[in-house]
């Protein structure tokens, strides 16, 4: 049985055993935003716009505290795929072990960042009055969960980092499943936000727990035993150089997300509440597109070890032709129906007239951000993660903040607000097009292959 859990990368077609590989992690994800658009739901539906307007307010603190960590759990899945791909069983489980000890004390760190600043970063972000209250009540219980969150992240690398998506997501179904029922039962209770943020802690405990359950029952490598665990200096740096440029890419993607909401907060709650809505939708196509990213840099990671560069090259392409189509069926489906989708969440006229508009403004153009996933998956998994992260601190915070900072004040609405995302795409892709194919895939491919 746990032989069907991995499958061979390294050899044979590739593009059934990327699907295989993305399919159920995109499916992870998706349940996971599913639960968390729950949340949302509940509000929304039993608690009003305010409350709705709250738990959307947090969502970029949330992704700013939390991705900026996460992003060393692909360092961890980049650098256990290489060893893997040498078949080099030690260091396999050396870094299996340092990534998950390495879950923890980040999570403890969040949790004391975000349960003790929670008042003062939603006052920096210009949180609403009428809503400061609400949200901050929601992210202090939110971040009480945060180490399981990072448990969850790191484990499911571990368990990627052979084929394997299928566990973690049977422990976010479960997970999930339980948020849901917590839910319904606060409702009952007349609980607002508290009550959706308890049952969000509940339910990542739950899938964390199952996830370590699983490890420490492996019988190859990958097996964890509490005893051993240890943070190996070796291993950290290698997973810090992969781990942290990309860390630094999520934080700057999340950066810019909460300046655009500090702008955001400044058009009224009505505005805060419709992209809370609407964000939900574009989350289940990054999820999608994210996906065939997270299998490029896996299957790439594993080839590139084995020295298998033409294999390689087939990933690339793969990946691309695969993520932009699955993402932009998606994407019409979104918004096509966007009138039903929208209506989960809210009932208010006004709020899911500005949900429209924001699904039709950037859901057709996530192709490009397709793009820039992929390309960065792609060089990391090849030992260049510096690079990516690099242009996108360019392409997608300097752009932005340049935008909101000198063009928007003097055209502030929402539209002109939302604009900004597809043009920094576009000038983020098009950079790390130019890099890699001019200086990243000559050198690596050819280089090696000379060798």
């Amino acid at each position: 049985m746990k032989k069907k859990k991995t499958f061979d990368m390294l050899n044979g077609s590739i593009w059934n055993k990327l699907i295989l590989f993305a399919l159920p992690l995109a499916a992870s994800s998706i349940l996971q935003q599913l639960f968390n658009a729950a949340d949302v739901a509940v509000v929304g539906s039993f608690a009003g716009s305010g409350a709705l307007a709250a738990v959307g307010a947090n969502g970029p603190i949330i992704n700013l505290l939390v991705n900026s960590f996460v992003g060393l759990s692909i360092g961890a899945n980049v650098v256990i795929a290489s060893f893997i791909g040498q078949n080099d069983e030690k260091r396999t489980s050396l870094a299996a072990h340092t990534s998950i000890l390495m879950s923890v004390i980040i999570g403890i760190v969040l949790l004391f960042v975000g349960f003790f600043f929670a008042r003062p970063i939603l006052e920096l972000m210009s949180t609403p009055d009428d809503i400061i209250n609400l949200a901050e009540v929601y992210l202090k219980i939110y971040f009480i969960g945060v180490p399981f969150v990072m448990l969850y992240n790191f484990a499911a690398a571990v368990l990627r980092s052979k084929g394997d998506t299928q566990r973690p997501l049977i422990a976010l179904f479960i997970g999930g499943v339980i948020n849901v029922i917590l839910n319904l039962f606060f409702v009952v209770l007349h609980m607002s936000v508290e009550g959706v943020a308890i049952g969000t802690v509940v339910s990542n405990i739950f899938s964390s727990m199952m996830l370590l359950y699983w490890l420490m029952h492996e019988t190859d490598a990958l097996r964890i035993d509490l005893k051993q665990l240890k943070i190996n200096d070796r291993i950290l740096k290698r997973i810090a150089k992969i781990g942290v440029p990309a860390g630094l890419q999520g934080m700057v993607f999340s950066i810019s997300n909460v300046c655009i909401q500090s702008s955001l907060n400044a058009l009224g709650s009505d505005a805060i509440a419709a992209s809370s809505a609407a964000l939900n939708y574009e989350y289940f196509a990054y999820y999608i597109l994210s996906s065939f990213a997270q299998a490029a840099v896996t299957f790439i990671g594993q080839n590139y070890s084995a020295k298998k560069y033409d294999r390689c090259k087939k990933i690339t392409l793969q990946s691309f032709l695969l993520g932009g189509a699955t993402t932009m069926v998606a994407c019409m489906i979104f918004v096509i129906f966007d009138h039903f989708f929208i209506s989960f969440f809210t009932s208010d006229v006004s709020v899911a007239s500005l949900a429209y508009t924001r699904l039709k403004i950037i859901l057709p153009f996530q192709f490009l951000n397709m793009s820039i996933e992929v390309f960065s998956s792609v060089m990391r998994g090849v030992g260049y993660s510096s690079v990516p992260a690099g242009i996108c601190v360019a392409g997608i915070c300097g752009v932005r903040l340049a935008y909101l900072y000198t063009i928007y004040p003097s055209i502030a609405s929402y539209d002109h607000l939302l604009i900004i995302y597809p043009i920094s795409w576009f000038v983020t892709v098009l950079a790390l097009a130019l890099v890699y194919f001019i200086h990243v895939r000559p050198k690596v491919y050819h280089h090696q292959a000379a060798n």
